[in-house]
């Protein structure tokens, strides 16, 4: 996780300093080998579950564990922000930077319910970031890989 947010943060530096640099992978690839999976752990961290055994409440029990969701919520953050870089703007329309602000701003506030260990919140906002994902994704459908599909190499 140190190298995601490190190799995060690079990008983000030579964007601030004006160098033009092509995206390291492509949206598909962004989204699929790394936000998505991102999200998940986020979304997995409290779930309610009813099922032939009864009713489930499944929450972190450890520090360790909401350590991993406060983690994720910050990694979210940071990958909406590399969606506002030049690198993945360029040939979008203005709403990309406004979808990809709404998910650094719905993931600080992840962060906040994760860090209180507040499960509710956590439940809650998930689903407030998963309303902002599929917003984008309605939007912009030839970005988002199809669940399942393989990810090939180059820009979407």
């Amino acid at each position: 996780m140190k190298k995601t947010i490190a190799g995060l943060a690079g990008t983000l530096l030579l964007t601030a300093c004006g160098q033009k640099e092509e995206p390291a992978e492509s949206v598909k690839e962004l989204m699929a080998k790394r936000v998505q999976p991102t999200a998940q752990v986020y979304w997995d961290a409290v779930q309610f579950i009813s099922d032939e055994t009864g009713n489930h409440d499944i929450v972190p029990q450890t520090d360790a564990d909401w350590e991993r969701t406060r983690k994720a919520a910050e990694e979210l953050a940071a990958f909406g922000d590399l969606l506002q870089t030049p690198a993945y703007t360029e040939g979008r329309n203005e709403d990309w930077t406004q979808f990809s602000q709404s998910l650094v701003e719905i993931a600080k506030r992840a962060e906040k319910a994760a860090v209180d260990k507040n499960p509710d919140a956590v439940f809650k906002v998930g689903g407030t970031v998963y309303n902002v994902c599929s917003a984008c994704h309605q939007a912009y459908p030839a970005e988002t890989p199809e669940p399942g599909a393989p990810v090939t190499g180059g820009n979407a």
